[in-house]
């Protein structure tokens, strides 16, 4: 279900959105005002913060777009991924058509804007010219990453945090907060620049090599050992990329015991097979469950889902145990927006 405070700040929105354009036009109060609500009046900026934060108070919010594109309002959760789903279904309630968002766009997460990469970022006192950002570019081709060392000849005189900031908003102006949570990996800073450094345009170009082996679904397996000592095999799916099932906050369990295994414990036929033709119905259920995790070991098969609680299709995957002609199968299910329970199966 949509929580209330996205109801609330639609209707909300809809009262409000002439008087926020009109505050737009008119300019700031202060001649130096910054983005989020560059433009906005003290009382505007004020009010729509109160609305954002009554949402969650970790969320944060951006209008761009105001000087000759459309407008457009940005709710995000900064990377978080425990508020992925949130700033989602706020987006997705958002005014269905073009005339009832008056021009405006929503979005969930930053957007790419190469045009940010050519001005200048106030942070507190000091003004960065972006044109100077140079980025050292690590290819991690084992974890789908690239890794990013952040150079300005600013950094010197700045400290650590402004410093990060810098760098996070570049890589979200270059990519896109979604794709940055997808491919970037460890982001450090330098105060030199690096070798074959390059400048933030070249980003996507970089990620897009690292991304391309992975259009279609891999699977990393491995083997170890059961609580009881016999043999056990894990397989994850690889990258699984949480951006991607934005609405997937539930951690679904499926235990599935099998009658037929080898002295190991391993499964053999008929149980074998019927254990793919289940897990093949498992990845039929498009974006509303994903696949991440099957572990196998003492006659029993877990497969760990991620699903959409809205959807349905919990009932569904209830049914599909129920079906199940070797025994019990058990689902169980556990809010875990931020995906914690896939930790110890990364790469």
């Amino acid at each position: 279900m949509t929580p209330p405070a996205i109801s609330e700040f639609w209707e909300w929105w809809a009262q409000a959105r002439p008087t926020i354009e009109a505050s737009l036009s008119a300019g700031p109060d202060q001649p130096e005002a910054e983005t989020p609500g560059e433009g906005l009046s003290a009382e505007a900026i004020e009010e729509l913060s109160r609305r954002v934060h009554k949402i969650h108070s970790g969320l944060q919010w951006e209008i761009g777009g105001t000087d000759d594109r459309s407008p457009s309002l940005t709710v995000t959760g900064g990377g978080d991924p425990e508020l992925r789903g949130l700033t989602e279904r706020w987006a997705r309630s958002a005014p269905a058509t073009k005339s009832a968002a008056g021009g405006w766009s929503f979005h969930p997460a930053r957007q790419p804007d190469a045009e940010m990469l050519t001005q200048d970022l106030v942070l507190g006192d000091h003004e960065f010219d972006l044109e100077y950002v140079r980025l050292g570019m690590r290819a991690d081709t084992d974890r789908a990453r690239v890794h990013v060392s952040a150079y300005h000849p600013d950094f010197l005189f700045v400290a650590e945090e402004q410093q990060l900031q810098v760098a996070l908003n570049v890589l979200h102006w270059a990519l896109g907060e979604d794709d940055v949570a997808r491919w970037i990996g460890e982001i450090t800073i330098a105060t030199e620049a690096p070798i074959d450094s390059l400048p933030p345009s070249m980003l996507a170009a970089v990620v897009e090599q690292i991304a391309e082996p992975f259009t279609e679904p891999a699977w990393l397996t491995g083997e170890g050992r059961t609580p009881r000592g016999h043999p056990a095999r894990l397989g994850a799916r690889f990258p699984l990329h949480r951006q991607d099932y934005p609405l997937c906050d539930l951690h679904v369990a499926i235990s599935v015991p099998y009658a037929n295994s080898n002295p190991d414990r391993l499964p053999v036929e008929p149980s074998s097979g019927a254990l793919r033709a289940f897990e093949k119905k498992l990845t039929r259920l498009g974006d509303r469950a994903v696949l991440a995790v099957r572990e196998t070991g003492d006659g029993l098969r877990v497969f760990h889902l991620y699903a959409d609680p809205d959807s349905g299709v919990i009932s569904e995957l209830d049914q599909l145990a129920a079906g199940w002609p070797e025994g019990k199968a058990k689902v169980a299910s556990t809010s875990d927006p931020g995906w914690r329970a896939l930790a110890p199966y990364q790469p």
